[in-house]
């Protein structure tokens, strides 16, 4: 009976016959090109295997990198974001700190007498009651701070200390209704006294005599009267000027040269006569008015009146000889000059 399987030669000598053909393919190979366009052959046929069995790994690549990039952009698209945010911030405090820097250059540049002291305070708050109009600043009794201190700003007058504690004191402005202010026409010396009327007034100059010589544009500063404020800080601007036909009087209106409603930093003044037993006399006022305004508000400064001067083409005149003194028409010539 045939076996169904045949038997064939053993494993051992299969092995070394592979071994024994694959040795001399390698001599022969080696030693012709016989096999070299077999390979090409063989090469190019098993290479659509190779791109087919790369083609999962290479999608899923793709995949990868897309989604990494993607993720990486969103994150830098966040923080360019939280940085475009904080430069933007920085850029705005950097601007809001340069105003400051020019409001305190030209508040410690105020013109100040050499008897005189001054102190940069900040506004705190600002009363919330319509009929009273003061604010609160940082400074108190400890800074030495007094009741009845004048305080000013790069601008002019703003008012006076009312109430000290400690740390803070309250400023009591010169629009009040309750606040009255010794000022000096700087034109022609006329000394009035100015009276609050709420800041969204003007300040009023009332009861005044029909024939005041005071006109709009005149500009009112500090008398010095009373001691309290230092003479030639400039207060305000007169804005209109009435005739009240019932009292004989005139009605006059003035603006305050300081912003009221938008105070941020002020100066505290130590003037060394409180008391104004001394007070200057009004062509001193003026002159100190006129030094401050020069520096404060140059552009509120009444025009100078400057004395005509002789045309170029004048000819002087010839002496003609007479009796008479020749005096006389010297003397005519200077007055029409």
């Amino acid at each position: 009976m045939k076996p169904i399987f045949s038997r064939g030669p053993s494993l051992q000598l299969r092995l070394i016959l592979a071994v024994v053909m694959a040795i001399s393919l390698i001599i022969v190979d080696s030693k012709l090109s016989v096999f070299s366009k077999v390979r090409s052959y063989l090469d190019t046929a098993i290479s659509p295997f190779f791109f087919v069995a790369n083609g999962p790994r290479d999608v899923l690549d793709g995949v990868s990198d897309t989604l990494a990039s993607r993720e990486d952009l969103q994150k830098e698209n966040q923080r360019l974001r939280e940085e475009m945010l904080l430069k933007s911030s920085d850029l705005l405090l950097l601007g809001q700190l340069r105003q400051e820097n020019e409001r305190l250059r030209e508040l410690l540049g105020s013109p100040l007498r050499g008897d005189e002291h001054k102190m940069i305070t900040q506004v705190l708050s600002t009363e919330s009651d319509p009929y009273s109009y003061q604010v609160v600043i940082d400074k108190g009794f400890q800074d030495g701070v007094y009741e009845g201190q004048p305080v000013i700003n790069d601008k002019g007058v703003v008012g006076q200390v009312v109430a000290v504690a400690r740390n803070t004191s309250r400023v009591l402005l010169i629009c009040d209704t309750s606040h009255s202010l010794p000022i000096q026409v700087l034109r022609n010396d006329i000394r009035v006294i100015a009276m609050g009327a709420g800041c969204t007034e003007d300040l009023q100059l009332e009861y005044l005599p029909r024939d005041t010589d005071i006109r709009v544009g005149d500009v009112l500063v500090t008398s010095g009267l009373g001691g309290r404020f230092p003479e030639g800080y400039p207060v305000a601007v007169v804005s209109s000027v009435a005739i009240d036909d019932q009292r004989a009087s005139t009605v006059i209106q003035a603006h305050p040269t300081v912003a009221l409603q938008r105070l941020r930093y002020l100066l505290l003044l130590w003037p060394t006569d409180r008391d104004g037993e001394t007070p200057l006399p009004p062509e001193e006022v003026r002159r100190i008015a006129k030094e401050r305004l020069r520096q404060m508000m140059p552009q509120v400064l009444p025009p100078e009146s400057e004395p005509p001067t002789p045309p170029s083409n004048a000819t002087p005149p010839t002496a003609v000889p007479s009796p008479t003194p020749a005096p006389a028409p010297v003397r005519s010539n200077r007055g029409a000059r």
